[in-house]
Formats: C-alpha cells, structure tokens, sequence
C-alpha cells in the first residue's frame, strides 16, 4: 500500500461521487480486457455512458435496472471506438472488479457524503 496522502474537505468535494441507475448494456467486444459499455441514468445530471471491466463478474441482465456509484466529473476518456463520460466506481478482486453498492435506494444524482 502506497503512502498515505492526506487531502482536504474541498479536494474530497471537487470529486462528483453521485448514484445512478443503470438503463442500458451492451457488449464491447473491442475491449482489450472483458467489458461492457454501460449507460447510466444520474438524474439531474443526465444519462452517461462508459466502459466496465466488470464482464468477468455481471452479466448484462445482472446491470441492468441496477443503481450504481460513478464519478461524473472526470473529463470524457476515448476507449478503443467508444468514449466514455463517467467512472464506473468498484474494487478490483482477483475474480473481478466488485461493483461499488448502494445499501439502499437512493434517488439518482444523489452525491455521496
């Protein structure tokens, strides 16, 4: 583990960290690691799409409907033929990356606290 490296309450608040629910997947083949192309509905902020590594561990079925956590104020990343708009949020196991979960529902856009 890397040096901890303390950051202030407004660095912590530049990051957009916000619930969104899940409206469409769709296979990525052109991926260089198993992934799907995922939009996500975030409510106030609107309808964004991005790139997942988490094919190995969801199925489409498995996303779909679901509310996840992403990071909507990184700057759009070219991915092969796809651009993607938000950073799906999880924690990488030596199965797969673990979706980050919402206990319970939140309404979209919602900002983590």
């Amino acid at each position: 583990m890397s040096e901890r490296n303390e950051i202030s309450w407004a660095d912590f608040e530049k990051v957009l960290i916000v619930a969104g629910t899940v409206t469409r997947v769709e296979a990525f083949p052109e991926a260089r690691k198993p992934a799907w192309k995922v939009w996500v509905d975030f409510g106030p902020y609107g309808e964004k799409k991005t790139s997942a590594q988490v094919a190995t561990l969801y199925r489409a079925e498995d996303l779909l409907g679901r509310q996840v956590v992403g990071v909507i104020n990184f700057p759009e990343k070219q991915i092969g033929p796809f651009r993607s708009q938000f950073l799906l949020t999880g924690f990488p196991t030596d199965e797969g990356v673990v979706l980050t979960a919402v206990e319970r529902p939140v309404p979209n856009g919602t900002r983590l606290a």
